[in-house]
């Protein structure tokens, strides 16, 4: 009897035990909100930078986003600015996971004088993005003349920029914004010459033209820090009319990527509002599989 009462009182224990970690499992993909998706209403005065945690989380429910430094230049360095900014991701319950850097020069420059000013306009937002919590800024690796001057030119601008936004913990991440860096075994080589742990990726599903996106996904998946889902336009079944999300949330988890996956509408069917709404419904559907 007494044996029988032990083992009842353990197996109910470890029910207890289970249920406690099935609960508090983290998601493996959770959803933020790409600033670009308002490129339009910022651009007009809509809305401005201070605004816009406030609105992932009240609008849209989301609790991390992914600022645009065009949108608050020549903040970089107010401090009462970015204490406000940071005080309402606080108040809101907001992470602030990146800085999408951009109008700061080549860091792939093939002049070297030049490339190395490009690094240090970056200096800025590096401080920056440690101020808010984030963990990386978002660069381009740019720059003029045949695609192994600039790879080298990348390499070399690459590798100053990322030792310096380590001593602040802070990653440099690549996107595929055109050019050479829209080629995916390009950026590849890029990553593996650099060879860093705090340089990576920031793969955007739309951003590949003449080169196959699925392709280009899986080459830049091993160096991703984040992912950035691109859409334009949906068809009535709620599905992007250029990239197969299905197929894209497939190469993401083959490549053991656990994080965020930002939504970035960048259509001009839908307003912006209404193209943000269908792009989470989307992406919630297709990592649904993976959180189970």
């Amino acid at each position: 009897m007494y044996m029988k009462i032990k083992l009842f009182l353990i197996a109910i224990l470890f029910a207890g035990l289970s249920g406690i970690n099935t609960f508090s499992q983290t998601p493996r993909f959770k959803i933020s909100l790409a600033e670009w998706s308002f490129h339009r209403a910022l651009g007009k005065g809509e809305m401005t930078n201070l605004d816009f945690p406030k609105i992932a989380k009240t609008v849209y429910n989301l609790d991390a986003v992914e600022y645009v430094s065009t949108f608050f230049k020549g903040k970089a360095e107010d401090t009462e600015y970015l204490k406000s900014l940071k005080d309402t991701c606080t108040k809101y319950g907001v992470k602030s996971l990146l800085i999408m850097v951009d109008g700061e020069g080549n860091l792939a420059d093939t002049s070297a004088a030049v490339r190395q000013k490009a690094v240090e306009n970056h200096y800025k937002w590096v401080k920056a993005a440690q101020f808010l919590g984030c963990h990386s800024i978002r660069v381009n690796a740019r720059g003029v003349g045949t695609m192994d001057q600039v790879q080298r030119a990348a390499i070399d601008g690459l590798s100053k920029l990322s030792d310096y936004a380590a001593k602040y913990n802070i990653n440099v991440i690549v996107e595929n914004h055109g050019e050479y860096s829209s080629n995916g075994k390009w950026l590849s080589d890029v990553m593996k010459a650099v060879n860093k742990p705090n340089c990576g990726t920031l793969p955007d599903l739309g951003n590949f033209y003449e080169y196959d996106r699925y392709q280009g996904v899986a080459e830049m998946m091993p160096f991703a820090k984040g992912v950035s889902g691109k859409t334009y336009d949906f068809d009535k079944d709620g599905n992007e009319t250029k990239i197969d999300y299905v197929k894209m949330m497939k190469i993401i988890s083959d490549a053991k990527y656990k994080g965020y996956i930002d939504v970035e509408y960048e259509g001009e069917k839908l307003s912006e509002p209404d193209g943000v709404k269908a792009s989470i419904a989307l992406v919630n559907r297709v990592i649904a599989p993976y959180n189970k």
